[in-house]
């Protein structure tokens, strides 16, 4: 790694250690089901037709928001519902419309099958800011047996072209990267280069729930560098902003896969209520990293008081991590991709580029070095 970039890094970790301290909450997620109309091979879940864990009751989290609202900006702190599929809840745009009433910006994410016209017209009415679709193939094979569901890309397709041409609406493509879709993302980003898509996210599938033993999900060495020279060389070329999604810590690839340093801001930034009023992180974050319930507990009292398995990320420093090179500027990777139990790391982004992680090496400090090469 060049000094340069190892001088941004460093003057970063200064900024997520600012931000650690702060943890002013900007985004909040709803896991508004676990009802899902496919059958997804990555699936973290293991959502369903019919879920276990019932779906929430919109007031539940409207209180929640409610409760929160004298001490956030609502303006300026994103509420974002997922799943399962959240166009199964047919309370949506009511749901919408009162986080809308309070203030607050909300979007979605989604598989794209029930977006249809006249409903993203009634969500859109109810306030909808952002929507995220799902598209895992150039074709219809590829991406209907990543989502298990006949029929899906076009339908994907459909809400796409509905999203892009909506005046005022935020919104990116993501894509998850497996063995059978690869080869075709150059296809893949010309099709949505054609759909008028600007913003298009990539990531891999980590190994946690269906996807866990499934060695068709997981790319080699050799396919996760053909990923990530793609997207740099993709940004490069300006027509589309793609970017690695927030998966974890890159070393040279930093900042030239996506727009800013990794920065796992889980419990920093981020919280998430969960289907069974759980609060956590991300959505991806549960066992034991759930910090309270909403049905037994305060959420703001939660988020001022808890999470510092989060915002001291310490005690990630074992394993691999514990004499790794880059782990101050990694802190222990993303943590869904840790072991819910037992904290244990089970993907690292450095040995899937084909790197050891070894010892720090006894070099000058990082900022001299630096002050030398710029000046």
């Amino acid at each position: 790694m060049d000094t340069k970039k190892k001088l941004i890094l460093s003057l970063y970790r200064q900024h997520k250690a600012t931000q650690s301290k702060l943890h002013k909450l900007t985004y909040l997620f709803w896991e508004c089901t676990l009802r899902c109309n496919f059958n997804c091979m990555h699936c973290g879940s293991d959502c369903t037709r019919q879920a276990a864990v019932p779906d929430m009751p919109k007031e539940d989290f409207l209180r929640v928001l409610a409760d929160i609202r004298p001490h956030v900006n609502p303006h300026k702190t994103m509420i974002v519902l997922t799943g399962g599929e959240p166009l199964v809840r047919k309370d949506l745009a009511e749901c919408g419309q009162a986080m809308y009433d309070m203030g607050y910006p909300w979007g979605f994410v989604t598989n794209g099958w029930g977006l249809e016209e006249k409903r993203l017209q009634s969500l859109l009415n109810a306030g909808l800011r952002s929507v995220t679709v799902s598209l895992d193939g150039y074709t219809e094979e590829s991406h209907d047996w990543f989502r298990g569901k006949q029929g899906s890309w076009l339908r994907a397709i459909n809400a796409i072209s509905r999203v892009v041409s909506t005046p005022d609406l935020v919104y990116d493509v993501v894509t998850c990267v497996n063995k059978k879709n690869i080869a075709d993302l150059p296809k893949l980003r010309d099709l949505l280069i054609s759909l008028g898509v600007t913003h298009w996210r990539l990531f891999t599938v980590f190994p946690k729930g269906r996807a866990k033993d499934n060695p068709l999900l997981k790319l080699s060495t050799v396919e996760f560098r053909q990923m990530m020279d793609f997207i740099r060389d993709t940004r490069r070329e300006g027509k589309i902003n793609a970017s690695y999604g927030c998966e974890g810590y890159l070393e040279d690839y930093e900042m030239e896969v996506r727009d800013t340093p990794f920065h796992c801001q889980a419990g920093i930034n981020i919280a998430s209520v969960l289907a069974n009023g759980d609060i956590s992180a991300c959505p991806s974050l549960r066992g034991d990293y759930v910090q309270g319930n909403i049905y037994q507990d305060d959420f703001w009292t939660v988020w001022n008081s808890r999470y510092q398995i989060m915002r001291d990320r310490s005690w990630t420093k074992t394993g691999k991590c514990a004499s790794c090179k880059s782990y101050k500027y990694c802190q222990g990777n993303g943590l869904h991709l840790r072991d819910e139990k037992t904290g244990e790391l089970l993907h690292c982004h450095l040995e899937m580029m084909g790197k050891e992680t070894q010892a720090e090496p006894k070099f000058e400090n990082v900022l001299t070095a630096a002050f030398r090469f710029l000046t």
